[in-house]
């Protein structure tokens, strides 16, 4: 039997590629000199002018495309840069490219990057156009300024045990109207238990009388320190987050105004007249319909907040992945199935961390608590794989349903899902029928 085979090795695809590999201290660049067949590597520092002067040496020896391979967030910067000079950036996974022969150095590290990335074994990672990774960093800053703030609570709430000051017990929330007004007083030296009965809000269901035996406390300096600490953690931390809104809706904007060619008449008044508790005081919802095309909002467990978290990550462009299934995968949201002889070695889900597949499971944390048809489904695989398995079964169907809702620039529709849910009563009645004439039988 005769065999073809390619006479010198792989074919080469990429015919002007580097491979650099990225380092705190260092870059170094591997590339082919023109009209040889050898590599030649160059070591870069980090400043500035050497991200200049690389992208520099990179054009001159005519690269048009560049493998990179980092760890932290080392590559973003020359990534960006990259770019924006029109030297095509691959960001690869450093699992796929471990492999290297021979005793690993940071210059044979970018010698592998380049052989790989000549021949086009190297997938390219999924990176956001340049104002949604703007609005990533937003949102992301915001989410972790919300994460300190929680944590000033927690010290507020030990300063309240330790002046033994009960009130975050009779109370359901220390943050609302009554319990920041309380907070206040004590701080401004108020410590006789009725003088705070002033500060108690019609709509607290606790008795006078709990609210003063709850605010006898030991008034210790050292305590009142550590609450005033705590209070003004939080006051700072909620003035940030009210910036990074400003910052948000300022990019939300820019967005919608891109899509909708200049005309942001429909947004101007979205301003809204309540606000609760750690949400956008803008109406974000309005500018997410215009800019995503359809009401994401509209998916059960989906509200403007989780929406707004969610395109930063994915963006509205839908054709960087293949298909929903694709979609899904990328998200983490399917199992790695191994598959050896024809059989399956392995089934587990990646331990890796995706911020997009992260939001859809905590949306979907509590949807078997829902009566809409998802709710159905999600009570439905409860049974069948538990309760983690639920979640991330409920978020995959998400996933498949914001792909096509943006794909396709739909409105989400629950007939379909309606649709499914009957035939499946349908078809366990049938079984459950069959079992019980089985059992009449054998009766």
């Amino acid at each position: 039997m005769e065999k073809e085979r390619f006479k010198g090795g792989l074919p080469v695809l990429n015919l002007n590629a580097a491979g650099i590999d990225i380092g705190a201290t260092q870059y170094d660049v591997a590339i082919i000199k023109e009209g040889t067949d050898y590599h030649s590597v160059k070591q870069f520092g980090t400043f500035t002018k050497d991200l200049i002067q690389l992208v520099e040496y990179l054009k001159s020896n005519k690269v048009t495309t560049v493998a990179i391979e980092s760890t932290g967030i080392y590559w973003i910067n020359l990534y960006l840069l990259l770019e924006k000079e029109g030297i095509e950036p691959y960001l690869v996974n450093a699992k796929h490219v471990k492999n290297v022969t021979g005793r690993k150095k940071d210059d044979t590290d970018a010698i592998w990057l380049q052989k790989l990335h000549s021949c086009g074994l190297l997938q390219k990672s999924f990176q956001l156009d340049s104002v949604f990774h703007t609005l990533r960093t937003y949102v992301r800053h915001r989410e972790k300024t919300l994460q300190i703030g929680a944590d000033s609570v927690r010290r507020m709430q030990k300063a309240f045990e330790l002046m033994n000051v009960k009130i975050h017990n009779v109370i359901s929330d220390i943050l609302g109207k009554t319990g920041i007004e309380i907070i206040r007083a004590i701080l401004q030296g108020v410590r006789n238990p009725e003088d705070f009965l002033k500060y108690k809000d019609p709509r607290i269901e606790a008795s006078d009388q709990d609210i003063m035996d709850s605010l006898n406390g030991i008034w210790n300096e050292e305590f009142i320190f550590l609450l005033q600490q705590a209070y003004d953690a939080y006051c700072f931390s909620q003035k940030q987050v009210h910036e990074c809104d400003e910052k948000i809706e300022k990019t939300l904007i820019h967005i919608y105004a891109k899509v909708k060619d200049g005309d942001i008449s429909n947004i101007e008044s979205s301003r809204k007249k309540r606000v609760g508790k750690n949400q956008f005081y803008f109406d974000a919802r309005k500018i997410m319909h215009g800019i995503v095309g359809v009401d994401l909002c509209k998916i059960d467990g989906l509200n403007e907040m989780t929406v707004v978290k969610l395109i930063s990550e994915i963006g509205i462009d839908m054709k960087k992945w293949k298909n929903a299934n694709h979609f899904a995968a990328w998200m983490n949201l399917v199992p790695n199935t191994k598959i050896t002889g024809g059989k399956i070695i392995s089934s587990r889900m990646q331990k890796k961390k995706n911020h997009a597949g992260l939001i859809l499971r905590m949306a979907s944390s509590n949807m078997s608590k829902s009566k809409s048809p998802l709710g159905d489904y999600s009570r439905r695989m409860r049974s069948r794989v538990g309760g983690k398995g639920a979640v991330v079964a409920s978020a995959h169907k998400v996933s498949k349903i914001v792909y096509h809702l943006i794909s396709n620039k739909v409105e989400f529709n629950s007939s379909l899902i309606i649709e499914n849910q009957i035939s499946w009563k349908q078809r366990q009645i049938v079984n459950l029928e069959k079992r019980l004439e089985k059992l009449k039988n054998i009766a």
